[in-house]
């Protein structure tokens, strides 16, 4: 490793520190963040489980359910173990190729979920509006297309990402990272040079996949929501609107904390700086871990499978 005028020169280990401020407490930090991860590994499974056997429930209403719950499950690990290791431990440094890997696996499987969640949306919409071309229009092959594509799609534009860091960042002032977890930013934050287009860039993803889907999910609600207040009869409306409760809360809770954790990192330069690492934290950990809660309680058919199997086990 060269240093140069006080900079390094392309840094072999990177030094996360966890959250900044509150490394006094942070052992007893992970202590939640690990029941939340247990919860949402476990939660997640279960539910995989009840579709992969149930065979009433190979749906694509289900199987983009667990397209949702892989990505769960995926995400949670990504960053829990390290951070973990970070807060119990002090396992705190990550070679820097594993740091960008680690980038690269936490945005992608951001941008696959609000995927998955944007394609949940476009089926209850087709589901409600037009039913009796749902069975048609979503097919097995139309269905493994969009969990293609929907991946690709995260993958290919946060690749770049790490080929900006990696051939434009050369000489960084620090290589300790004021994170828990390899963020974009974060890392970017380090460089010497001028991170402009690596800040453009990073904003562009972000606007290009989670704007992109927010305005199609809202669309695709309130025209549900105009096609069930027309439904002549009140059961039927009942029923229609509870089928998309869950999704309208797994919706809420996934955005809301994305925006809200964005804009505080943008723009509140007065907030200290471990809120806005908490922020992040629980961005990437409440979403695995209250969808299959949600799911689980919202979605009659999932709780009625779940209380079949138990029942069962019993007799």
């Amino acid at each position: 490793m060269l240093t140069i005028n006080g900079s390094v020169f392309m840094p072999s280990m990177l030094t996360l520190i966890g959250i900044p401020g509150l490394e006094s407490v942070q052992c007893w930090i992970g202590i939640p963040f690990s029941v939340m991860y247990l919860i949402a590994v476990i939660g997640n499974s279960f539910i995989l489980a009840v579709i992969k056997y149930e065979n009433s429930l190979h749906k694509p209403m289900y199987i983009f359910l667990a397209m949702l719950g892989t990505t769960d499950i995926a995400l949670s690990t990504c960053i829990l173990p390290k951070m973990l290791g970070i807060f119990w431990f002090h396992l705190q440094n990550i070679y820097f190729e594993a740091c960008l890997l680690q980038m690269w696996l936490i945005h992608s499987f951001q941008a696959i979920e609000s995927g998955v969640l944007l394609a949940m949306a476009l089926d209850r919409y087709v589901a409600i509006c037009d039913p009796l071309r749902h069975a048609t229009i979503f097919s097995q092959q139309l269905l493994t297309h969009i969990g293609i594509g929907v991946t690709l799609r995260a993958a290919i534009l946060v690749a770049p990402c790490l080929m900006l860091i990696k051939y434009c960042l050369k000489h960084y002032r620090t290589t300790i990272i004021s994170h828990s977890y390899c963020e974009h930013m974060a890392l970017v934050k380090l460089a010497v040079e001028d991170i402009w287009v690596n800040k453009m860039y990073g904003l562009f993803v972000a606007f290009t996949i989670l704007g992109f889907d927010i305005i199609f999910i809202t669309l695709s609600y309130v025209q549900i929501f105009f096609t069930v207040f027309q439904l002549p009869q009140k059961e039927a409306r009942l029923r229609a609107f509870n089928t998309c409760i869950a999704h309208i809360c797994v919706f809420l809770q996934f955005y809301l904390l994305a925006f809200f954790s964005f804009f505080a990192h943008r723009f509140g330069s007065h907030i200290p700086p471990y809120v806005h690492i908490l922020l992040s934290n629980l961005y990437l950990l409440v979403p695995p871990f209250l969808n299959p809660i949600v799911y689980g309680v919202k979605t009659r058919q999932i709780r009625d499978h779940v209380l079949k199997m138990l029942f069962s086990k019993k007799t």
